[in-house]
């Protein structure tokens, strides 16, 4: 996780800390480079709190990382998982540059419950990002929680949502309340129902689906790379 541990918003499902986070670090990119490194990695995840504070939202930041890793292990694929950044095409724009074989963002919720559960952050605002990313020819995913009290029909209309925004690789996972001040559970999906909805997502035709309770966006990230990026 890069731009520091605080978040600019305060999400009902997350954990992360919220506040006025510090300005960034201009090492990063070579320090997450040299861990790359270090650990001789085949496929890379890089992920990052909400930086609504920096006036790009930290898209350069995200561009130097890229850089970095691709410079000193070029044999590894690098898989972004970005915050909305508004949906601002300039700053997508410098993060598309940068090369990344995959990106994520994730839509979180079906739309009902995302006034609820997300600050700041809108449905159509996350639809927007992921289709500028798919028409600019990136590999796009995206994930959602299910147990928060949504219905069938509507992770189904998400997932057409999605695929219709162009995104190909898609996970789908149980929605865990971190503290008792956070947003309750309000069901625990069956893995019956995990299975149904990976079914249906192949059948939309997602390249790659995730879907099982304890699945989160990185859950074999490398597996859905090598599907995706052949196609």
């Amino acid at each position: 996780m890069i731009l520091g541990d605080i978040c600019t918003r305060n999400c009902r499902f997350c954990a992360t800390k919220t506040g006025h986070p510090l300005p960034p670090d201009k090492d990063e990119p070579q320090k997450v480079a040299q861990s790359v490194a270090l650990m001789n990695l085949r496929h890379v995840v890089v992920t990052s709190v909400t930086r609504d504070d920096l006036p790009d939202h930290g898209a350069a930041h995200w561009a130097a990382v890229v850089e970095a890793i691709r410079e000193k292990s070029p044999q590894a694929t690098i898989e972004l998982l970005i915050s909305d950044l508004d949906a601002v095409e300039s700053r997508l724009d410098t993060v598309i540059a940068s090369k990344p074989d995959i990106i994520g963002h994730n839509i979180e919720t079906v739309s009902r419950l995302t006034p609820t559960l997300r600050t700041k952050a809108t449905y159509q605002t996350s639809l927007a990002t992921l289709s500028y990313l798919a028409k600019r020819g990136c590999v796009v995913k995206s994930g959602l929680m299910v147990g928060l009290g949504e219905t069938e029909e509507e992770v189904v209309k998400t997932m057409h949502d999605l695929y219709n925004a162009g995104v190909r690789i898609i996970t789908i996972g149980q929605y865990l309340q971190p503290t008792a001040e956070h947003y309750p559970v309000a069901e625990y999906v069956t893995p019956q129902k995990f299975e149904e909805y990976k079914a249906i997502a192949l059948q939309i035709g997602f390249d790659f689906c995730a879907s099982a309770p304890l699945v989160r966006s990185s859950y074999l990230a490398d597996q859905a790379a090598k599907v995706a990026i052949k196609h």
